[in-house]
């Protein structure tokens, strides 16, 4: 069964085709609320770094005025790749949910694991797989290849 947090994530990634980014939506939760939605878009800013893991941890970092996010749970339907792994590692984020692995780029146990026990941080994370997004990605890099 899917989580309404996980079911907002997956919003936000059917919205990230509207401008045909990648399908990653996030949202962020903290004491049982949304503070932060949205989901990649790289294409349509032309910005390498605009995926949706980064971009609702900007909008909490505002929020709070601080990087330190102890409060935290981040929803995603994919692994966060390395690069957001490494900022949710720093961002001090409890809890990381996740609907699909990345077996190219995955920060959490795919291809690399950064919440590792020689850290100053670890986070609880959870596979909570979700069939709907597993095929809403597979559509999306089939339909991408025969373009």
């Amino acid at each position: 069964m899917t989580s309404v947090f996980m079911k907002a994530a997956l919003d936000e990634a059917v919205e990230a085709l509207v401008h045909d980014d990648v399908p990653v939506g996030a949202v962020l939760v903290k004491n049982g609320s949304i503070v932060s939605r949205n989901h990649n878009r790289k294409e349509v800013s032309k910005n390498a770094c605009a995926h949706a893991e980064l971009l609702v941890l900007q909008d909490a970092f505002e929020y709070e005025k601080d990087w330190r996010l102890t409060d935290y749970d981040l929803y995603s339907t994919l692994e966060p790749c390395v690069m957001c792994a490494g900022a949710i590692m720093h961002a001090r984020i409890k809890k990381v949910v996740f609907s699909a692995w990345d077996f190219k780029w995955g920060g959490f146990g795919s291809q690399f694991n950064l919440n590792d026990s020689d850290l100053n941080h670890s986070l609880e994370l959870v596979y909570e797989e979700s069939v709907f997004y597993q095929d809403l990605l597979k559509r999306f890099f089939k339909d991408r290849r025969s373009t």
